[in-house]
């Protein structure tokens, strides 16, 4: 190099060294944009999906009598997390007056404006466009009921202002999939769709409760209602008659259903994970009590084990 393009170099000004704050504004938008939309609809916290899949494949199992048709067991997997991740944003857009001031939903997306209402409503529109998409391969029956979970669904977020029973509704929101999975596998809703529908209800009540009990003093300071704060002291006791009936209500299901052994061993494993809730709740601390919630998975994994295998090993 010559002296004279020694001087050019030097007298060239470099690039300042970016600020880590300036990196990270430069990253790609979108990218923040799918995780907001990823955190809205729950999908880093697949429980919710979870506590819904599994009454949805015990109707499938139930109606079909043994393993369900691929086709029909696919839309429903696949609407289950459309129709879970799109009531979660109505849920956030219902209760954005309200998750400012709880300490577990706080950071959430609609709470702290991350995410706005238009783009929450657009992003839910969208998910019930597909899941109803899907619904229409199935028969007419199946689309009926489909309608009457999307009332389910959009209604259900609004009921803590007005009730204290927000979690029954959610039971029957929940449980509306055994219904449409029979009717989708036999065209028809027999009692013993009811039947499990009435069991789901009461295990979806029960699990819920759990969940409200981890707000329950946030809530109330709030003005927000739910089971837990209309059972009061006596909550422990109204779980113990809810999982009960929900229990008793699946042993019910297995006779009419004709089951055998694997499901009744099954069903008496699911009562020792109920059992155990209680032994971890039973102090009512937020931690525990959310444990106890969260240990439902398996108590809805553990039937369906039963409903699936018990086919099989006769």
């Amino acid at each position: 190099m010559t002296a004279r393009r020694k001087a050019q170099a030097i007298r060239r000004p470099q690039p300042a060294p970016r600020h880590p704050a300036t990196q990270a504004l430069a990253q790609p938008v979108w990218k923040e944009r799918a995780r907001l939309y990823w955190t809205l609809v729950r999908a880093d916290r697949p429980i919710g999906w979870l506590l819904l899949l599994w009454p949805t494949w015990w109707g499938l199992w139930l109606a079909a009598e043994g393993f369900p048709p691929l086709g029909v067991l696919a839309i429903f997997t696949a609407g289950v997390w459309l129709t879970r991740s799109a009531g979660c944003i109505v849920n956030d857009y219902a209760d954005r007056w309200l998750d400012g001031q709880v300490e577990r939903t706080r950071e959430r997306p609609l709470a702290t404006g991350a995410v706005s209402t238009r783009e929450a409503l657009a992003l839910f529109s969208v998910l019930m466009l597909v899941a109803f998409g899907l619904v229409l391969l199935t028969n007419r029956l199946t689309v009926y009921l489909t309608l009457v979970a999307v009332f389910l669904a959009c209604t259900y977020p609004f009921l803590k202002r007005y009730t204290y029973l927000p979690q029954v509704y959610l039971g029957i929101s929940f449980g509306w999939s055994i219904p449409m999975a029979f009717a989708a596998v036999t065209g028809e809703v027999p009692p013993l769709a009811w039947l499990a529908f009435l069991a789901n209800v009461l295990w979806s009540t029960a699990y819920d409760t759990w969940y409200a009990m981890v707000d329950r003093e946030d809530d109330i300071k709030a003005g927000a209602k739910s089971t837990a704060v209309l059972f009061g002291d006596a909550d422990l006791v109204a779980l113990g008659v809810l999982q009960g009936g929900f229990l008793i209500s699946m042993g019910l299901v297995g006779q009419r259903a004709g089951l055998g052994w694997i499901y009744f061993a099954a069903l008496g494993l699911a009562g020792l994970l109920v059992a155990w809730q209680f032994w971890q709740g039973r102090d009512r601390s937020r931690e525990r009590c959310f444990r106890a919630f969260l240990h439902n998975n398996w108590v809805g994994l553990v039937l369906w084990l039963g409903l699936a295998l018990d086919p099989v090993v006769r």
